[in-house]
């Protein structure tokens, strides 16, 4: 299992707009070859910022099916124009699992 670590700063005062548009989005993740699960992480010291994480079965998963696919472009679509800039993006193992 692969977790997709998406370090995401919003612009200010879109907070409650992102977070909607994460919940719109969900869908087209929840039909991607290989997603198993989403979750929202909000950072408390600093409110414009988020932490998605996204459990894949595979990297390939993510980077082949997902970020090649439609549904990326619809994602990026209903949250990008709240970017204040470009996510960070890592990909995590967990240990022993």
């Amino acid at each position: 299992m692969i977790r997709e670590m998406a370090h995401i700063t919003v612009k200010p005062g879109t907070q409650a707009d992102f977070e909607a548009g994460v919940q719109k989005a969900l869908p087209l993740f929840q039909r991607a070859h290989g997603f198993h699960r989403l979750e929202l992480h909000h950072v408390i010291e600093h409110p414009e910022q988020y932490v998605l994480q996204i459990h894949w079965q595979t990297l390939e998963d993510h980077i082949e099916h997902f970020r090649k696919s439609e549904d990326f472009q619809a994602w990026r679509g209903i949250v990008g124009g709240f970017f204040e800039k470009a996510p960070n993006v890592v990909h995590t193992q967990v240990i022993g699992e």
